[in-house]
């Protein structure tokens, strides 16, 4: 007996079949995995990871030119016009005993285990308790991108998601319907051309992760809820633009959409957010919309992604916009998020796009006060957990150092301004600010502040090197017989310089930050592990459809096998309450009087 629901293909144009939503799940189709007794690798079947230093040089290079490659040859890797011969099936699940299902959205997961396996805990749960209300778990699990740092592979799906996911829910409760599991790509899932992500959630008969059950074929899915709703995901990602495959896939789903029919629309970022800056980012998702979902008549009402590490919620006359990427990766803050949005952005070059409507920011988490004070962190964050880094600003300081010693014993001046090993270490370092800050193209109207900040760090690290040289000429090591200087600045001075070039790194990232250059790094940094988020959803019998918005302000950082629990239950438990809150009041959603697109 198999668990897959029948998967039909479309018969005609006009009267495409679903993948039908798959019976209780009896217990007895797969067998159950050897409870571990420890929290050994071998016996967990995945290694627990730490979470990642994002400003490691070797993680910087890799994944600065990954993202190089994806964006100069990413068409070229693109499989989505290979999925066309897969099955185009939409997945209906909206046949429920009551009525009613529950929906769980997490994002931005496959990070370091605690993180990461702190949220699957609580979505393995069979309910939450939040506010005296039980939250039943979801009968489907969308994963809204990212779903493993820092590059998609095999090995890192594996300790980094999929491990900790089975570990949460080995298997589904015998009796009950087995959980779904459905996952859109993000960015680091498309790294690898969506390889690694395909083989994992996507092609496979039997496919499944623990208790929860796969049966996507593609990187994108329709799904229809119950009480006329509707689930589209759609993978637009590197902001390039929707393949032909994946716009008839969706015409086709579009079909079985009715006027009276409302859609959540998942997304892998919040082009709505990002489009205050550039127009153009918005685009496809508008397009989408205006294409495919308009002319069914129904109603978006919500918009929800991942992508930026925290929740946010626009509201407007109509439409929700739902940022929501907690479910395991570095805290970004919320403090520069604007209080308003137009979207679509009336400055984008789009000359057919939809009308344009403001948003306001309706809540986020964590707040403003606590995402400036978290940013302060930087000072002792950034040097704890980037080793690597503060050893290569300790070398290129270093570096730089000697050269500029030397060029200072100099008797003639034009020597001492055009050291050949000088002028390279200095150009380094000015290019390497530079492109650290990231500047725009000359066309942003905002590339300046990039451009700025980023000399002046620059020139703030040459004037450090400066006065490192100048205390070195001080000092008694540059006197002794060679090579004996060149042991005593790599095992005296690197290390110190090390320490203050890394704290000016922090204060550049502080300052920037402020000014919205770096912000990400500035939180990337410091690999924040707490204040995590994550959405329950509600479809009731009445078609009313109720978010409810948790955050966990502390991860667990110990746990502990559980050789003794029920086949269902989770191989490891916190040795620690997890304490899960609502990041805001529940968001209900009721029928407008006529949609407007």
């Amino acid at each position: 007996m198999s668990h897959r629901g029948t998967s039909v293909p479309f018969v005609t144009d006009a009267q495409p079949k679903p993948v039908i939503s798959p019976p209780p799940f009896s217990g007895a189709e797969h067998t159950v995995p050897t409870r571990p007794i420890s929290l050994d690798p071998q016996e967990l079947g995945f290694t627990r990871r730490k979470p990642i230093g994002w400003l490691a040089p070797l993680l910087l290079l890799s994944t600065g030119l990954r993202a190089l490659l994806a964006i100069l040859f990413g068409a070229y890797l693109d499989k989505r016009e290979l999925q066309n011969a897969l099955d185009d099936d939409y997945f209906d699940h909206s046949r429920t005993a009551d009525g009613e299902i529950w929906l769980d959205y997490v994002a931005d997961l496959g990070d370091g285990f605690d993180a990461t396996y702190s949220i699957a805990w609580l979505l393995a749960q069979p309910s939450l308790t939040v506010d005296g209300a039980a939250l039943p778990r979801g009968r489907l699990l969308l994963m809204g991108g990212d779903q493993v740092y820092p590059l998609a592979s095999g090995d890192g799906y594996e300790s980094r998601m999929k491990g900790p996911y089975r570990a949460a829910l080995p298997e589904a409760p015998a009796g009950e319907p087995r959980p779904t599991l459905f996952a859109l790509p993000g960015n680091h899932d498309w790294y690898d051309g969506l390889t690694a992500f395909l083989r994992l959630f996507a092609r496979r008969k039997d496919g499944h992760i623990g208790g929860w059950r796969t049966e996507q074929q593609r990187s994108y899915f329709a799904v229809k809820l119950p009480n006329n709703w509707w689930l589209f995901a759609v993978d637009e990602q590197f902001g390039a633009y929707i393949d032909d495959p994946q716009l008839l896939y969706f015409e086709k789903a579009a079909r079985r959409v009715g006027a009276d029919d409302r859609v959540i629309l998942m997304t892998p970022s919040p082009t709505w957010v990002k489009a205050k800056d550039e127009p153009e980012v918005y685009d496809a998702v508008d397009y989408f919309i205006r294409t495919i979902l308009a002319p069914t008549q129904a109603q978006v009402r919500v918009l929800v992604s991942g992508d930026l590490h925290h929740y946010a919620r626009y509201t407007g006359e109509e439409r929700e916009l739902i940022t929501c990427g907690g479910g395991g990766a570095y805290l970004l803050g919320t403090q520069n998020l604007p209080p308003t949005l137009t979207v679509p952005p009336e400055d984008t070059l789009t000359r057919s796009r939809s009308l344009s409507r403001v948003y306001r920011l309706a809540a986020r988490f964590p707040d403003a006060s606590t995402s400036r004070k978290l940013g302060w962190g930087v000072f002792h964050r950034v040097p704890r957990r980037n080793a690597g880094f503060a050893t290569m600003l300790g070398i290129i300081h270093t570096l730089t150092m000697l050269p500029m010693a030397s060029a200072v014993r100099q008797p003639d001046d034009i020597k001492r301004l055009f050291s050949i090993p000088l002028l390279l270490m200095v150009t380094l370092i000015l290019a390497g600010t530079v492109l650290f800050a990231k500047p725009p193209g000359a066309a942003s109207a905002k590339h300046a502040r990039h451009w700025i900040l980023g000399l002046s760090h620059g020139v703030a690290q040459i004037a450090l090197a400066a006065g490192g040289a100048w205390v070195w000429l001080h000092l008694w090591f540059h006197d002794w017989p060679f090579p004996a200087p060149l042991v005593a600045a790599a095992v005296v001075y690197g290390p110190v310089i090390a320490v203050l070039a890394t704290q000016l790194v922090a204060l550049y990232l502080l300052v920037a930050g402020s000014f919205d250059v770096n912000l990400n790094e500035l939180y990337a940094g410091q690999g924040i592990e707490d204040a995590k988020s994550f959405l329950r959803i509600h479809i009731a019998a009445d078609g009313t459809l109720t978010i409810h918005p948790l955050g966990i302000d502390r991860i667990c950082h110990r746990w502990s096998a559980d050789p003794d629990g029920e086949p269902h239950a989770p191989w490891v438990r916190p040795e620690a309450p997890l304490a899960v809150h609502r990041i805001e009041p529940p968001i209900v959603l009721t029928d407008l009087p006529a949609p407007r697109f």
